[in-house]
């Protein structure tokens, strides 16, 4: 209590600090936060004469002439003002903010306190610690700002209803941010709507850690999709509202907020990925990005310092977790040995970091730190092991998969290609899963596992629905070439295997059938299609059209398109097999046991739109064909066709529209393939490019086998090898490495 006096005392500076540390629950025992606690809204308020007089100066009138009734106490005081409930003249309730009276010359002598004290300490660390490059001054400066900033309501004012607004943008639901008067508000006078609730902390813990989801949600939307950010979210500031229709909870107090540039924004997204994923190597990569490691630093150096410095914080539960994590890493196990080695190995790495990595901690950190340990705070009364990194995994996760701007696609490339190529459908499924909240964490339960699924992943008809939805246009984008490529290299195969099947079977005449020339060598006239719409007459042969339009695959691209025919056999069965390796035409068997079997599900695409009979006849027509054979599969891979049917069948009719946009896109793709192909035997210019989505640097060709994919409770699951090769578009070709 003696100390949270003396804070109130020295004035709004010293308050400000003891209301960061009331929120930490890791940091102080039960006894000092509740004082400290006091400090958020119940600071000891100044006269209310004073404060009439200074709304009615501010104004230009009396009370009466703006105002039905007013509270004749503050129902909330603060470090720089208090709150006063009043009614407006046309009957709306309203919360009325005023500055405390002399309050710019105490927060100024604050500071020019701190600043100084800010000039010594660097002088010290640029004595004694020469490589060390941040600027404390700047720091410190970064953070007055702020605290001027929040001085002038009018500027408070215009924060709250710009995020007001960039949340309504980015449908942010859950959290209600008041309405601003803005005709009543003035530098030392701030009137917004009421809010009946009450503070985040008064609730239970589990009511804390259902609202701090949404919260969480909503702070990461402003610090990594709009760029603009609540750099104050005590639990003062965070109400729970008592009429929930607007929001579960409500933000107020926009005095400090800060932003980010674009680029920074894409940088902590990337860092927190690698973060989750422990992929410190790339950390180093995305520090050297974010100006707090210089280029030429010592990497071998740096990335273990680093294993040992975030590894505890990523595990989450604060800063008792972490001095606990921190003591097991270096063996101090509470012997007496244990201590003093233990105590040495620390003072060591400290002494590492301090002399050899001059590392940095640009300016306008100072906001964002402010932020993340208020808000982590908060969260670790309704959950103690709360972690701040892997709970941001998720909303990362839907960030890459939803913005197609190249430094994000950029990012999502770099997760779902391994080893700087390699397109990875384990990783695929993990982020589509982690989208939708389903982490697949590493042995000890801590860092996200890209190279793992979890068993209890999301189905595969949600996981559908995702991935046709505006959340998954990156990811649409990314694999949109991957496809083409893949369905080129299907769609040649089955073209030269039909070819072969013709031309093996064409009946020659008797006697003198070994001397006239092979079908496919006799030229003929042939029209070849162009981009115009208009054919063009040629003489060419069977066998060079065939070679024109369905080049001959590489030693390299048969193995790949064998993954790809294991992989419809080990998840939709043989017959899937047959058709997709293009033996369809040697085995029309497994054509019309696939069909039937499809027909028999009742799920077929579009199957709701053939009448009843014309169904039940083609069925009758291909069980005939089939000869009574039963189809070839196991009851897994009817299992895995029947979900992947259901997942269709159960798409709603703006996702069906994607899909069938997404079908029709490939198929132009496709065509558009063939006839610039076509092109120079035809003697015409070839079509111009498909119109080309937003695209990331291209990559170099890739190597990998393609996997199996379970049914089940989780999506594309991998049982062998995770990598699927990746194409590139000047080689067409798609390298992959030996089955």
């Amino acid at each position: 209590r003696d100390a949270r006096i003396n804070l109130e005392r020295l004035g709004p500076t010293y308050i400000k600090a003891g209301q960061m540390m009331s929120v930490r629950p890791d940091v102080l025992p039960k006894a000092a936060l509740d004082e400290l606690a006091v400090l958020q809204d119940s600071v000891k308020p100044f006269d209310t004469a004073v404060a009439v007089s200074m709304i009615e100066k501010e104004l230009g009138g009396p009370l009466g002439q703006f105002f039905t009734e007013i509270s004749e106490e503050p129902v909330a005081a603060a470090s720089l003002a208090q709150v006063y409930k009043a009614t407006l003249l046309n009957g709306d309730t309203v919360a009325v903010k005023v500055q405390r009276p002399s309050v710019l010359s105490l927060v100024s002598k604050d500071l020019y306190v701190l600043r100084r004290a800010a000039e010594v300490y660097q002088g010290l660390m640029d004595r004694f610690a020469p490589q060390q490059k941040t600027n404390y001054v700047a720091l410190l400066n970064e953070w007055a700002i702020g605290f001027y900033t929040e001085l002038d309501f009018t500027n408070e004012a215009a924060n709250q209803i710009k995020l007001r607004t960039l949340l309504a943008e980015n449908d942010v639901s859950g959290v209600y941010i008041p309405e601003v008067y803005e005709e009543f508000c003035t530098r030392k006078l701030l009137v917004t709507e009421w809010i009946d609730g009450c503070k985040l902390s008064d609730c239970p813990p589990d009511q804390i850690k259902e609202f701090i989801a949404v919260g969480q949600e909503c702070f990461l939307t402003q610090l990594l999709q709009v760029g603009f950010f609540h750099a104050d979210p005590h639990p003062g500031n965070i109400m729970r509202m008592n009429d929930q229709t607007k929001g579960k909870i409500a933000l107020i107090d926009f005095g400090l907020v800060a932003s980010l540039q674009q680029e920074d924004m894409d940088q902590i997204v990337n860092a927190i990925i690698h973060l989750a994923n422990k992929d410190y190597t790339a950390l180093v990569d995305d520090f050297i990005s974010l100006g707090i490691l210089p280029p030429d630093c010592d990497r071998p150096k740096v990335i273990p310092l680093m294993d040992k410095a975030l590894s505890p914080y990523v595990k989450g539960g604060g800063a008792k977790k972490y001095e606990e994590e921190l003591k097991r890493m270096y063996g101090m196990d509470g012997s007496a040995q244990g201590s003093v080695g233990g105590f040495q190995a620390m003072t060591q790495d400290a002494l590492t970091v301090l002399n050899d990595i001059p590392f940095t901690i640009p300016p306008y950190f100072a906001l964002i730190a402010r932020a993340v340990v208020t808000l982590e705070g908060v969260a670790l009364q309704g959950d103690p092991n709360y972690g701040l990194i892997m709970e941001a995994y998720p909303f990362v996760a839907r960030k890459l998969l939803r913005d197609d701007r190249p430094e994000i696609q950029q990012a999502l490339q770099d997760v779902l290609y391994s080893n700087g190529g390699d397109l990875s459908t384990a990783r695929l499924s993990t982020l589509l899963n982690g989208a939708l909240g389903v982490v697949a964490k590493s042995k000890g339960g801590v860092f996200v596992d890209f190279d793992s699924i979890p068993e209890d992943g999301v189905a595969l008809d949600i996981a559908l629905k995702y991935l046709l939805s505006p959340g998954s246009r990156s990811l649409r984008n990314l694999l949109v070439d991957e496809l083409e490529n893949v369905s080129d290299l299907l769609l040649r195969q089955a073209m030269r295997k039909a070819f072969g099947a013709l031309t093996t079977n064409i009946p020659r005449p008797p006697f003198i059938g070994s001397f006239l020339p092979k079908f496919e060598t006799v030229p003929g006239p042939v029209l070849l299609p162009t981009a115009s719409g208009q054919p063009v007459p040629a003489f060419k042969t069977p066998q060079e059209v065939l070679e024109a339009v369905a080049p001959k695959l590489s030693r390299e691209e048969e193995l790949y398109a064998l993954s790809i025919v294991d992989l419809a056999k080990g998840t939709l069965g043989d017959d899937a097999g047959v058709v997709i390796s293009g033996d369809a035409v040697l085995e029309p068997r497994a054509a019309a046991r696939l069909v039937l079997a499809v027909l028999s599900t009742g799920r077929a695409p579009a199957l709701d739109q053939l009448p009843p009979q014309v169904v039940e006849l083609v069925k009758q027509v291909l069980t005939a064909l089939n000869g009574g054979q039963t189809e070839r599969s196991s009851t897994a891979d009817s299992a895995n066709r029947d979900e992947a049917l259901r997942a269709i069948s159960n798409l709603e009719g703006a996702e069906r529209d994607v899909l069938a946009t997404e079908a029709q896109e490939l198929l132009e793709r496709i065509w558009n393939k063939c006839l610039t192909r076509l092109a120079p035997m035809a003697g015409v210019a070839p079509p111009p490019p498909t119109a080309a989505r937003p695209a990331t640097e291209q990559r170099q060709p890739s190597s990998g086998k393609a996997v199996e994919f379970r049914s089940g409770s989780s999506i594309m699951k991998t049982s062998a090898a995770q990598t699927v090769g990746k194409s590139t578009h000047v080689r067409e070709k798609i390298l992959v490495g030996t089955k």
